[in-house]
């Protein structure tokens, strides 16, 4: 099965794998300047980084743990390979990075907030938010697929599960009942897609409002 994967999925899912490794063979220290440190970092003596321009791609590419990788993995893989098959090799990379990218867009905001509260300096890893762009998408492409809740394994259509996944998003991220998670990066993620899918489409708030008015042909 994966010799039949897309290249660019094909390509992510390695590239992720690698970079698991050196996790593991370098330590987290040594890669500390390529996770994603909140603006104003720098000024807490307990970070050893400050936040770094390529850190907003850099991150979507590390993970906390193997269990962490392995269920972005997994969902890349389910949702990723048919989207690349639909748009293209091109498209379905832009796509998953500027998901990415606005997670961590997202993410910057809330960590400035949570800093300017008092709150530690933390870094942000994985491609959770890619990941949630990915899942936005499939269910924008394909709303009537059947696809399985792995946690409780429930069928359902692709539609309900963004929607079942967003909200959580927002309960868990506004009520603090699953910390060490970011969950505005991901729905980040989600927003940035759905962004980029309606000026794909030409729809607002980036195209025509409307019917087009008629032209007159002198």
């Amino acid at each position: 099965m994966f010799s039949n994967l897309p290249p660019v999925t094909k390509g992510l899912l390695i590239a992720n794998g690698l970079v698991f490794v050196l996790q593991m063979l370098l330590g987290e220290l040594a890669l500390a300047p390529f996770m994603l440190w909140p603006l104003g970092a720098g000024d807490s003596p307990y970070a050893p980084t400050e936040f770094l321009p390529w850190q907003l791609l850099t991150y979507g590419f590390m993970h906390g743990d193997i269990t962490h990788l392995l269920f972005n993995m997994l969902a890349l893989l389910m949702f990723g390979a048919p989207l690349e098959h639909t748009w293209g090799e091109k498209r379905f990379l832009t796509y998953f990075l500027v998901c990415i990218v606005g997670a961590a867009v997202c993410q910057l905001a809330v960590g400035a907030w949570t800093m300017a509260e008092g709150g530690p300096a933390y870094p942000t890893v994985g491609a959770s938010g890619g990941v949630f762009g990915l899942l936005l998408a499939y269910g924008m492409l394909f709303p009537h697929q059947r696809v399985m809740l792995l946690i409780p394994p429930i069928p359902m259509k692709a539609r309900t599960l963004v929607i079942v996944y967003g909200l959580a998003e927002l309960l868990l991220g506004f009520t603090g009942w699953q910390p060490g998670v970011a969950h505005f990066a991901h729905l980040g993620g989600m927003l940035f897609g759905w962004l980029l899918i309606r000026y794909w489409r030409g729809q607002p708030p980036f195209g025509r409002r409307g019917p087009p008015r008629p032209r007159i042909v002198r």
